[in-house]
């Protein structure tokens, strides 16, 4: 009773764990989902939304500053006083020149409004700001665009861990099928006295393990489905189908071109590049911190004694000054130097990831010559495997084999295949590398 029962209970639940089926796309479809709506994308443009804002911060600083400003001031300190009244034009030389006025002054308030203005006349580290501001800006849409050809390259995966778990699927489906089929016989063969009751429990076993292969490939199929729906940045907990299997030209050119355009191509190179620049203005920045800087001051300053934003009296100014400093301890100088190993710094890391490229890049040909080499070798291993079932199953016919010599000629069958699987996905994804490592995958996926 419970062998009968047993198999319901985790078809059952085989049931409840099947993908439900999502929206079908194509692998250009996905990718354009992906760039639209992908989280990480997103995140990469507001930094770079950010980035570009610094560099309109940075141009600011050529403008003029402009300050309002409104106070009062309650006081008895002589000076403070005598101050006052002089803002105010209430000084009145009989009274408030006598000795007791001026050195013990009844308390005063005083209601203060000013407007001021400061423009940089001159001041290289203003230009110096904004060109280095620039360069984080480009350094910013490098990133997004490394970025981009990341999550391309992530949805591509996705796409392809969709069709492996497709195939797996079927394979378990299958060799469920075949495991049914062999309980069957088992039985027969048991109730008419032709077989052993251990052939029997051979295939009982067989087809429970049949059954939970399947629960686990039709999970790995769902999960599959619900990563690759997220790498499109779709909704939580959504999955998506592929439609077709994506088709990815063969690389034409040789390998050194290849590595020739990765140094070209890839944004995480230019990035390095970029941080070498910003390196060479920070030198320039440290050595122009040593000039002057020039800057036109103005004001204009109401004051009253009674009310605020009264006008007892008006006043205002205009000035330059000129700011050298000439003397700061060796700080400057100790900028200079960290400015210049930093940019130092910046150029090695160039040169190691130039040398890194080169060195994926090469990978991932070598790599993917491996795949094709393996691709013959996993198709006649399926060839072979067929060709020994389809005999073993003929004498099997023929009371000429065992059951179990069929079932482990089938199990073998089913390995091969899902390593011709496992295989085709590895040069699909090999191929995909290759554009991926020369930093253009994006481009042949969209085209």
């Amino acid at each position: 009773m419970s062998r009968k029962i047993m198999p319901l209970i985790v078809m059952y639940f085989a049931l409840l764990a099947a993908p439900a089926l999502g929206e079908t796309v194509t692998l250009r479809e996905a990718v354009h989902r992906a760039l639209e709506s992908n989280n990480l994308l997103k995140a990469a443009s507001f930094q770079r939304g950010a980035a570009e804002q610094e560099v309109a911060v940075s141009k600011s600083r050529y403008l003029p500053r402009v300050q309002a400003e409104s106070g009062v001031v309650l006081s008895n300190t002589p000076s403070s006083v005598f101050m006052m009244k002089l803002d105010e034009g209430r000084i009145n030389p009989s009274g408030d020149f006598a000795a007791d006025t001026l050195n013990n002054p009844s308390p005063r308030a005083d209601f203060r409004t000013s407007v001021s203005l400061e423009q940089p006349l001159f001041d290289l580290g203003i230009g110096n700001g904004v060109r280095m501001a620039d360069k984080n800006a480009q350094a910013a849409d490098l990133s997004l665009q490394g970025r981009r050809e990341e999550v391309a390259f992530r949805v591509y995966l996705a796409y392809l861990g969709v069709r492996r778990a497709q195939a797996y699927c079927s394979i378990a489906d299958q060799a469920l099928a075949n495991a049914k089929e062999h309980d069957r016989l088992a039985g027969l063969r048991e109730k008419d006295g032709l077989g052993l009751k251990s052939d029997r429990l051979r295939t009982a076993t067989a087809l429970s393990e049949a059954e939970q292969r399947l629960v686990s490939a039709q999970n790995d199929l769902l999960l599959s489905r619900m990563r690759l729906n997220l790498a499109a940045g779709g909704e939580q907990g959504g999955a998506l189908d592929i439609g077709e299997l994506p088709e990815i030209k063969e690389p034409a050119l040789p390998q050194q071109d290849l590595v020739a355009l990765a140094q070209q191509s890839r944004p995480d190179l230019k990035a390095d590049e970029t941080s070498v620049q910003l390196g060479e203005l920070a030198v320039r920045q440290a050595r122009d911190a040593y000039f002057p800087t020039v800057y036109a001051r103005g004001a204009y300053q109401i004051n009253d004694r009674d009310l605020p934003l009264g006008m007892d009296k008006d006043s205002w100014n205009l000035g330059v000054n000129l700011r050298w400093e000439l003397f700061d301890g060796a700080r400057r100088s100790h900028e200079k130097t960290k400015a210049e190993l930093s940019r130092k710094a910046a150029a090695a890391v160039l040169e190691n990831d130039r040398r890194e490229v080169a060195l994926q890049v090469t990978e991932s040909v070598l790599r993917r010559q491996e795949a094709l080499l393996r691709l013959e070798s996993a198709r006649r291993a399926v060839q072979d495997a067929e060709e020994g079932v389809r005999l073993v199953a003929l004498r099997f016919g023929n009371g000429l084999s065992p059951l179990v010599e069929l079932m482990d000629a089938e199990a073998a069958l089913n390995r091969s295949r899902a390593s011709l699987v496992e295989v085709e996905n590895n040069l699909l994804a090999s191929t995909g590398e290759v554009y991926f490592r020369a930093g253009v995958f994006l481009k042949e996926v969209i085209q």
